[in-house]
């Protein structure tokens, strides 16, 4: 409930709660990965900018079979009281596996296709996993210009609450550019890092 700050009695909201994907390390497991964006100096990604103080700024990490992210979403994330909107279930699931293409292949990735299945309903104020990995027989064939992944939304005790399926469209950096807002200097330090992740 809002109360009056007693300095100059402005509405202050006493139950705000950190954004979606900001985490301290020891709640999260795996490796800190650095999305190929943060190149770019001021990139706004709805999903994981943490310059987008509207977005979701989720975290990425490493897991053994791709990677993932933690998340808690607030009040303003909701549908029906106190259930996340099923459309930032998407959001969620489709950020981590369109970034896991990116840093698996080296190449800009753009979701062509996206089914997600609601299983349980999300809560608001409660912390879940989205684990993202790249269909087996995608796996290491970066040549291909469509690529197939699959994510699972999951409880901290393992329950699957949502799974999602997408195929996503590769393109190099250079050809997506007409699509980007992007100039010369951020185009060839995106170029560059992209080639490291195919490289590596």
């Amino acid at each position: 409930m809002p109360t009056a700050d007693t300095a100059g009695d402005v509405p202050v909201d006493i139950d705000i709660p950190r954004p979606p994907g900001e985490f301290p390390t020891d709640e999260h497991p795996g490796e800190a990965v650095e999305v190929p964006w943060s190149a770019v100096a001021d990139y706004r990604c709805f999903g994981c900018s943490p310059h987008n103080e509207q977005g979701l700024q989720l975290r990425l990490r490493t897991h053994p079979e791709g990677i993932q992210a933690r998340f808690r979403f607030g009040r303003a994330h909701e549908s029906y009281p106190g259930v996340v909107h099923g459309g930032l279930t998407g959001v969620v699931c489709d950020e981590v596996m369109g970034n896991l293409i990116v840093l698996r292949t080296g190449l800009t990735a753009f979701t062509t296709t996206m089914k997600v299945r609601y299983i349980l309903p999300l809560l608001v104020g409660t912390t879940y996993d989205c684990v993202a990995r790249i269909r087996a027989e995608d796996e290491g064939r970066p040549a291909r210009r469509l690529v197939h992944a699959s994510a699972e939304i999951l409880s901290l005790n393992g329950d699957a609450m949502a799974t999602a399926t997408a195929s996503y469209q590769l393109v190099s950096i250079q050809a997506a550019r007409r699509h980007l807002a992007l100039d010369d200097a951020d185009t060839e330090r995106l170029r560059a890092v992209m080639s490291e992740h195919r490289n590596g």
